[in-house]
């Protein structure tokens, strides 16, 4: 069973296929089909919104890392800066 053979030719070029469903269909073919052809829930509902949940507060810090690291970087420039003038003020 392809995705040519369970979609139409219209709807298979305008679909956007994620690397998480091939993993899904390398994985499991039939789960695949029952998931994105037939529409049935995942069994494992709790277990992918556990890793939802991670998955964004890993995003999260990763922002919160990227922030924190542009201002150590402006306080780095301010103290050099500060540092110049209080040498050439000497």
């Amino acid at each position: 069973m392809t995705l040519r053979n369970v979609l139409g030719v219209n709807e298979q070029r305008d679909r956007v296929i994620r690397a998480s469903e091939i993993g899904r269909y390398v994985y499991c073919a039939r789960a695949w089909w029952l998931g994105s052809v037939q529409g049935l829930p995942s069994t494992h509902a709790r277990e992918m919104a556990a890793g939802e949940a991670a998955h964004t507060r890993h995003g999260r810090r990763v922002r919160t890392f990227l922030w924190l690291n542009r201002l150590a970087y402006v306080v780095l420039l301010l103290a050099a800066a500060v540092g110049a003038v209080w040498l050439i003020g000497r």
